[in-house]
């Protein structure tokens, strides 16, 4: 097995010991990306507004090897307030048409930098 690491600008750079992302055996596994703005290091104020910064470094990160939201499959989202999560999944809805991969969904205490949302992701490599 072959292990390469998936480092991209287009994306905020990891902010502790860990990759943006990992490809191995034909799978990229992303790690948890917080909604913040690779440009200017800015999160957004709503749930609405932090679900799509963490899509559009997902989005980054898999474009980075020339994968789109269609190759993944499966997704975690972690958010802060189950209240907003009618929030988080119109956004997310949005994101994948009907193409939407297998998630889970949690509601936890915090996240880092006090994020509202967290979004990770695996894809497969298309053959």
């Amino acid at each position: 097995m072959t292990k390469k690491i998936i480092d991209t600008n287009a994306a905020p750079a990891a902010a502790g010991p860990y990759s943006q992302a990992v490809k191995a055996s034909g799978l990229v596994f992303v790690s948890g990306q917080l909604p913040i703005n690779p440009d200017t290091g800015d999160m957004p104020e709503s749930v609405a507004e932090q679900t799509a910064q963490s899509l559009a470094n997902i989005k980054a990160i898999l474009g980075a090897e020339g994968l789109d939201m269609t190759d993944i499959v499966k997704c975690m989202v972690f958010i802060t307030d189950m209240d907003k999560f009618g929030d988080m999944n119109g956004v997310y809805a949005e994101a994948f048409d009907d193409a939407a991969p297998a998630r889970s969904a949690y509601q936890v205490v915090r996240l880092p930098k006090d994020a509202l949302v967290e979004i990770e992701a695996i894809a497969v490599e298309r053959s």
